[in-house]
């Protein structure tokens, strides 16, 4: 009879195995170090089950724009396992002790999601076998509070078990350096270069760490101080004496998620006590079971559909949703016809951001961060206040917390990204619902008085600034196949890039990944394009003519997915209205995708 390890070498010969993954699944067949799943390695091969062996296997798990994240499953270096999980504490712990920790605190968190418990407890036995006093929350938290809790109690780094806003079947680990942010250059490609290296990884007995005083479980304590410095930022006490914040009534959903946790007792804590629980949604489930499809992401304006109806039935004047791990959030509200609308993540960060700036006036080094594909008009409130807006970092909140650490806390005002995920005060180094809910709520008690909501805030906005119309689309492409698809579509963007989109000429492409600025239709170097280094184009219109319009293309570092981003700006508040424009735009990008990804 044929051995498993010939098997696998005939599957290559016949070309139904790649001869790269191979390798991957030979080590795990083969290695020591990897002796508990070699026999359901085996197995797989002695059924012929190729199929199977390539899903497993046809990558390594990078470190993306949120760590490393994926679809669980029992084996395999391209889903989130026992192994691919303490090989990725292992590689953190290593390149700590390479770049001189030998020792030092270490926060870990988890969120509600399937096996996050398990998972959590494996990253705290392997750093704690590497010599690290390991600091784990005694219950599911908040992705910001373990930030918070790196800075507050002088970590060297920290770990959040979670995916983030991806389906049930995933999950994922964020690793966190010192500042409080998600690693950046060069600690995430050592981090990575360790984990390649990783064989035998040591552990300890859970139950014996805890005895032994190896980790300390976190407790309340750490949640009073966190609520503490969030409500620290906010407006002075006086400006908030002419309205209640008991009189707003809303209510928020944590989509099955932690919030209840962190967003809400902020909230409370702030006098909002009218921000009631929605309870159908409120406890914590990995499946998320009672969340529309299942898809917890509250980007998505069908999650909040529940919501919204018992909202409505109550009188209420307001919905806030977070993501599982509750560091971004959205909102729905009645808009100036009383019908509800869910706010995309750049309309929600122009009120954050005009609420903030006319809170106080602002000194000359105040500075505002955001992303290459956040809506443009944040420049100009910023240039309106006198307030620096740094607008081209890379996607990734990981870069703004970087900026900040470059820049110094002082001068910050705010950071958001457009998949809503906002950023005011210094006290974490990442995206926070607790304080973009704080301040949203702020907004409507303010609007409240006057019987208006934040869609006419940001109507206000728009007539007083110029009008900004978007779209986000996402187009999925799974497994070996889908990254194909999309390198391709890259690629083809890139190399052939169209002439029009949408009826709608562009003159130019920027391209953050060969640092170049091309003229079109002729796709030829114009000037070079210094800075950040992303897989990010961005096709702009002629530049005098109004609307300006823009189309941003990237590849997802979180999920398997080619993102684009269309935007129609009014270069004058009395120029044409851009919703035709950005309409046509759309549905130019809808013709255009049938050429690139089938």
């Amino acid at each position: 009879m044929q051995s498993a390890a010939a098997r696998l070498e005939q599957a290559v010969a016949d070309g139904r195995i790649d001869p790269e993954v191979a390798g991957r699944i030979r080590r795990w067949l083969t290695d020591p170090a990897l002796d508990e799943f070699s026999g359901a390695v085996a197995a797989l091969l002695d059924a012929d089950d190729t199929d199977q062996l390539v899903r497993l296997f046809w990558e390594e798990i990078p470190f993306g724009t949120g760590g490393r994240r994926g679809v669980m499953g029992p084996l395999g270096t391209a889903t989130i396992n026992s192994r691919t999980i303490a090989e990725s504490a292992h590689g953190l712990a290593r390149h700590l002790q390479d770049t001189g920790h030998t020792g030092g605190r270490i926060a870990v968190a988890h969120d509600t999601r399937n096996r996050s418990v398990e998972f959590a407890r494996l990253v705290s036995t392997t750093l704690a076998a590497h010599g690290f006093e390991v600091l784990e929350f005694d219950g599911h938290r908040a992705t910001p509070t373990l930030s918070f809790t790196v800075r507050h109690l002088a970590c060297v780094a920290g770990v959040v078990i979670s995916a983030s806003h991806n389906p049930p079947s995933d999950n994922g680990f964020k690793a966190y350096w010192s500042h409080g942010g998600q690693v950046l250059p060069p600690h995430d490609s050592g981090i990575v270069e360790c984990v390649a290296r990783s064989t035998e990884i040591p552990t300890m007995a859970y139950d014996q760490a805890i005895q032994d005083g190896h980790i300390t479980r976190l407790g309340p304590e750490i949640d009073q101080a966190y609520r503490q410095a969030v409500l620290a930022i906010r407006r002075p006490a006086a400006d908030l004496q002419a309205h209640d914040p008991a009189t707003l009534s809303a209510l928020y959903t944590p989509l099955c998620g932690v919030g209840a946790s962190s967003v809400l007792p902020v909230l409370h804590e702030a006098g909002f006590v009218g921000v009631e629980l929605f309870e159908p949604q409120a406890a914590p489930d990995g499946n998320f079971t009672a969340v529309p499809d299942q898809l917890p992401n509250p980007e998505r304006p069908e999650v909040f559909g529940p919501a919204i109806a018992a909202a409505d039935q109550n009188g209420q004047v307001l919905v806030l949703a977070t993501d599982p791990d509750a560091d971004r959030l959205a909102v729905a509200a009645p808009d100036p016809d009383g019908v509800w609308r869910v706010m995309t993540g750049n309309q929600l960060a122009v009120i954050l951001l005009d609420h903030l700036l006319r809170q106080h006036d602002w000194p000359p080094e105040a500075y505002v961060l955001t992303t290459l594909v956040t809506t443009p008009l944040l420049g100009v409130l910023c240039r309106g206040h006198g307030v620096q807006a740094v607008d081209d970092l890379p996607v990734g909140f990981k870069h703004i917390a970087g900026e900040i650490q470059q820049r110094g806390p002082e001068g910050f005002v705010f950071g958001c990204e457009e998949s809503i995920g906002f950023q005011a005060g210094t006290y974490c180094r990442d995206k926070d619902a607790a304080v973009a809910a704080l301040l949203v709520a702020d907004v409507a008690l303010e609007l409240h008085a006057e019987n208006r909501t934040i869609w006419h805030r940001l109507d206000d906005i728009f007539s007083q600034h110029g009008r900004v119309n978007e779209f986000q689309h996402s187009v999925f492409a799974h497994g070996p196949s889908g990254r194909k698809q999309i390198d391709q579509a890259m690629g083809s963007l890139r190399h052939q890039p169209p002439a029009s989109t949408g009826g709608h000429s562009w003159s130019r492409v920027r391209d953050y990944q060969s640092h170049e600025i091309r003229s079109l239709p002729d796709n030829r170097t114009a000037q070079p394009l210094p800075a950040p280094s992303t897989n990010l184009l961005v096709f702009e219109s002629n530049p005098v003519h109004s609307p300006m319009i823009t189309l941003a293309v990237r590849p997802s570092g979180t999920e398997p997915k080619i993102k684009f981003y269309g935007f129609a700006r009014q270069l004058e508040p009395d120029d044409a209205d851009t919703r035709e424009a950005i309409d046509q735009l759309e549905q130019g990008l809808v013709e255009l995708l049938q050429t690139l990804i089938s």
